[in-house]
């Protein structure tokens, strides 16, 4: 091992909101929210409020194939929440989840409007509401949710561990890099292993529970996530690639990974979307004056 100095943790814990690193700005051991500010309210009766991570990919996503399968009471309005600038914990927000994590929908499609937090209680409403992407066969749907609920339990380990130690820490831990690379490799191979004998988690269908781990795991593997590839070794895992390749190839999941996007190519960042003609009107290539 190469850490140093060695780190003895005192009796009693206390927040040093100098020693945050990157995330300093916006984490505290605390929740509520921070100061008062409203959520806007587009035309549709889905209201997203999110951002182009992992999580909040797999709503977009969702909310895409659902249009794409004809659902027109899928339309949405999805806003950007800028994490970075802590709009998490601005009161709306606060409001629909009070542990100020993105993505939270907003159905105001009933007589009263419903707010929906976590991404994996999101996707199984949508599922529910347009009965699509979630088996109602008793069996299928087990096989389905088990492999959504993996996804939900196992995330956290990939980015909030591997993640954040290998790419945003303010110092190199080898422990803690060791550590959630080992299970970061465990879960690729859980997949990996999986998907050798059946072309998408829940079986022969494309589902909720592929939604859910494809902008996690396919990004892994397609060398779109914490450039972490050669580290990972992620060739090793070819059934995980030809199942990350099919799902990306869908327009759907191409216009799902767009929305709330904030980084890379701006032709691939569609910051707010209101209507289905923002993908060809207001990508932020074309917002932006020419040079």
């Amino acid at each position: 091992m190469t850490d140093a100095p060695t780190y003895t943790p005192p009796a009693i814990w206390t927040w040093n909101r100098d020693n945050g690193g990157r995330f300093a700005a916006i984490n505290r051991p605390v929740a509520g929210s921070t100061h008062d500010k409203g959520l806007p309210v587009g035309r549709h009766p889905l209201q997203l409020y999110s951002l182009g991570t992992p999580n909040g990919v797999k709503v977009t996503i969702m909310l895409e194939e659902l249009l794409a399968l004809g659902h027109a009471g899928a339309e949405y309005d999805a806003w950007l929440i800028r994490i970075n600038e802590g709009d998490q914990f601005g009161s709306g927000f606060v409001a629909i989840n009070p542990n100020s994590k993105i993505p939270a929908l907003m159905d105001r499609s009933g007589t009263t409007p419903l707010p929906i937090f976590e991404s994996g209680a999101i996707l199984m409403h949508l599922a529910e509401k347009f009965g699509a992407f979630l088996p109602t066969e008793p069996a299928a749907r087990a096989t389905c949710l088990s492999w959504l609920f993996w996804q939900v339990g196992s995330g956290p380990f990939v980015g909030g561990g591997f993640g954040h130690f290998y790419a945003y820490a303010p110092v190199k831990i080898e422990y803690a890099i060791d550590r959630f690379a080992m299970e970061a490799k465990r879960q690729l191979d859980v997949l990996d292993r999986r998907l050798a004998d059946s072309a998408y988690l829940a079986g022969a269908a494309y589902t909720i529970a592929d939604m859910a781990a494809w902008p996690w795991y396919g990004a892994l593997v397609q060398g779109q996530l914490y450039d972490a590839g050669e580290f990972l070794q992620v060739q090793d895992y070819p059934n995980v690639k030809r199942w990350a390749d099919a799902i990306g190839a869908r327009p759907a999941v191409q216009r799902g990974r767009m929305v709330n996007r904030v980084m890379g190519d701006p032709a691939s960042q569609l910051h707010e979307r209101h209507d289905a003609t923002d993908f060809a009107t207001r990508t932020q290539d074309k917002l932006s004056p020419p040079s």
